[in-house]
């Protein structure tokens, strides 16, 4: 068991799944000397070589365009996107090549590329840096998206991507990085498509994700002293979505929040609502709440990012309005 932070246990998880697997290699763009624009490669070139840590020019179409036909070829790519909001650059690459070749050669090919993406706003990078960019591949079937919110989680999600034989987009908060937790590397492998509870509750479901999720359980935290048990339930990958776990929660308190950082319209947590609506409408005491941000893009100043996020108050008072809602 080791206290590391999320940025030093995704750089752990490539780490081992490079020592463990001679096929594993890293491609990208600085990722090499320079460790990468949030240094999270730091040293690894030292480590494993330049053979095996790949520096790319700046072309995102290069990056995921080599990872596809080295995956074709047998390999296991470990691809970087510097930000999430650069996939538009490569999105033909990885939604209509990556996403459905294993389709178009009727299984005989697989493509078991990880693509990690560094998601989120909280950093003063402006509209174009800033983005929650997964609800843009929640309509191509073939990728997986996982969403760690923990260290322990980070490192788990990274080897259980890097193991999988489908493509996997893996999205790291950039507000994350810093955070400290424990990371057990001696635990079982962690299957894809499978909640966690974080807490254990009576009242109401919170459904939240990465910075979200930290910002629920400070919110959860605040409502138990005033006599509102929440659970929580961290979905670690938006698909395979284990849709199960949500809603047992929701068959015990009968009440769904769920909070997300991106705007509302077409979102994963759009999808979690329509879905406990479609399918569990009895369980339910009240309407679902979705917290979202606002559907503009992410401002630059400081105090507009921030009022733009949700912050603990707001998921606290959304929980609160579900209890009074009826």
């Amino acid at each position: 068991m080791s206290e590391l932070t999320y940025r030093e246990a995704i750089k752990l998880g490539m780490a081992d799944a490079l020592a463990a697997d001679d096929s594993v290699f890293l491609i990208g763009e600085d990722i090499g000397a320079a460790g990468g624009a949030f240094k999270i490669t730091e040293g690894l070139i030292d480590q494993f070589g330049a053979e095996r840590v790949l520096d790319t020019p700046i072309s995102e179409q290069a990056i995921i365009g080599a990872a596809i036909g080295a995956s074709i070829r047998g390999l296991r790519p470990v691809a970087e996107l510097m930000f999430a909001d650069f996939a538009g650059v490569c999105f033909d690459q990885l939604v209509n090549q990556l996403a459905k070749y294993r389709y178009m050669t009727g299984g005989q090919v697989t493509l078991p590329v990880t693509v990690r993406l560094v998601n989120g706003a909280g950093g003063g990078f402006g509209a174009q840096h800033s983005q929650s960019v997964e609800n843009w591949f929640l309509n191509v079937p073939g990728l997986k998206l996982a969403v760690p919110g923990t260290p322990a989680d980070a490192y788990a999600l990274m080897r259980a991507a890097v193991r999988d034989d489908d493509p996997v987009l893996l999205f790291e908060h950039k507000a994350l990085f810093n955070m400290k937790g424990s990371v057990d590397t001696a635990v079982a492998p962690l299957e894809l498509g499978r909640a966690a509870t974080v807490r254990s509750g009576t009242d109401v479901t919170l459904v939240a994700t990465q910075v979200m999720r930290v910002r629920a359980e400070e919110a959860a935290a605040t409502l138990d002293g005033e006599g509102i048990s929440v659970e929580l339930i961290d979905p670690r990958t938006l698909v395979p979505l284990d849709m199960e776990t949500i809603t047992a929660s929701v068959a015990r308190t009968n009440r769904l929040v769920v909070a997300q950082e991106c705007p509302p319209n077409g979102s994963w947590g759009s999808s979690i609502v329509a879905g406990v609506i479609a399918e569990s409408f009895d369980l339910l005491d009240g309407p679902p709440v979705l917290l979202s941000a606002d559907a503009t893009p992410v401002p630059y100043a400081g105090p507009l990012e921030r009022a733009w996020v949700p912050d603990a108050e707001r998921i606290a008072q959304a929980v609160r309005d579900s209890m009074d809602a009826a």
